[in-house]
């Protein structure tokens, strides 16, 4: 599944949902289902600044390949996250620079977050795409 069918995808999800309270609701619990994080990866380097909770990413490369492990401390940002993750994490850099986050608009996320909130979502993305550009040269 390409990133851009992955969002497609992730929208459809969302279609399911008759009111914001489910799809935040739907947010924490992706962000639950996110894997261990491990505690070495907590450093300044992964951490992303700009984020009002504590927030990290750690990318790794493997045969031309980015994949992207993710943690934070409060329960919504931990599914925003897993939410980028999921579109972003197993692509090829070249994939990711050609995948604009549609899905955060189409979804309404603009329109449903806080200030401080999307602030933060924002800095992940331009960690995500900063990594993206630097592995592909």
């Amino acid at each position: 599944m390409s990133a851009q069918e992955a969002q497609q995808t992730l929208l459809e999800e969302f279609e399911f949902f008759d009111n914001w309270m489910d799809r935040y609701q739907y947010i924490i619990d992706l962000g639950k289902a996110l894997p261990t994080y491990p505690e070495e990866w907590k450093t300044p380097e992964y951490k992303i600044e700009g984020c009002q909770s504590q927030v990290w990413i750690h990318p790794e490369v493997k045969d031309d390949v980015l994949y992207f492990a993710a943690i934070s401390d409060a329960a919504i940002v931990s599914g925003l996250i897993a939410l980028l993750v999921r579109i972003y994490s197993g692509r090829t850099a070249a994939e990711i620079l050609a995948t604009p986050p549609d899905f955060l608009k189409e979804l309404g996320l603009d329109k449903h977050l806080s200030p401080t909130r999307s602030n933060g979502l924002y800095a992940m993305l331009e960690r995500i795409f900063a990594v993206a550009k630097a592995a592909k040269g």
